[in-house]
């Protein structure tokens, strides 16, 4: 009797972007790590050792994170101005998610 070869299905890591609450692939979100120089934005995804909260590549997301202090609740920290600052410059680097839907739609 000849085995059947199954299929495995390649397990993707989930996770949660603390702004929007909406789960996705672990690679699709940025990850921010307390360490004890400040915090830090880990693009690589788990090179940083450290506490960590992940983020959609969105300032929409990054705005209501920063806004509504969902990054010191998840990093369990106060953020210092400097750390604050980085993160502001890194997230105008980001696309913006509402002026990118609206011109697709003009299309």
């Amino acid at each position: 009797m000849a085995k059947q070869q199954q299929t495995r299905r390649k397990h993707i890591p989930q996770r949660t972007c603390i702004a929007c609450r909406e789960v996705a692939g672990k690679r699709g979100l940025i990850r921010l790590v307390r360490t004890p120089e400040g915090v830090q934005i880990d693009l690589t995804g788990k090179k940083l050792a450290g506490r960590g909260a992940y983020l959609h590549p969105q300032q929409r997301c990054w705005r209501r994170a920063l806004e509504n202090r969902r990054v010191e609740q998840a990093l369990r920290t106060k953020l210092s101005a400097a750390d604050r600052e980085r993160l502001e410059t890194f997230m105008a680097t980001l696309p913006d998610s509402e002026v990118e839907s609206t011109t697709e739609g003009e299309a």
